[in-house]
């Protein structure tokens, strides 16, 4: 379902985070914010695709 460069967010907000990697039920991420890329372990079941929400751009 991921692979490596998906953006996700947790499934109850927080930053956006670009998946460096996937093994097994486990995502490694780091933040789209962070220049270091410090990697995070995370759960496939706790994220979903980044989506933006709203009419952006629209006048």
């Amino acid at each position: 379902m991921f692979k490596p460069g998906d953006i996700v967010q947790s499934k109850t907000g927080g930053p956006r985070m670009r998946v460096l990697s996937v093994e097994d039920s486990r995502l490694y991420c780091a933040r789209i914010d962070d220049p270091v890329e410090k990697e995070i372990e995370i759960s496939v079941d706790s994220v979903s695709f980044y989506r933006e929400e709203g009419n952006f751009g629209v006048c």
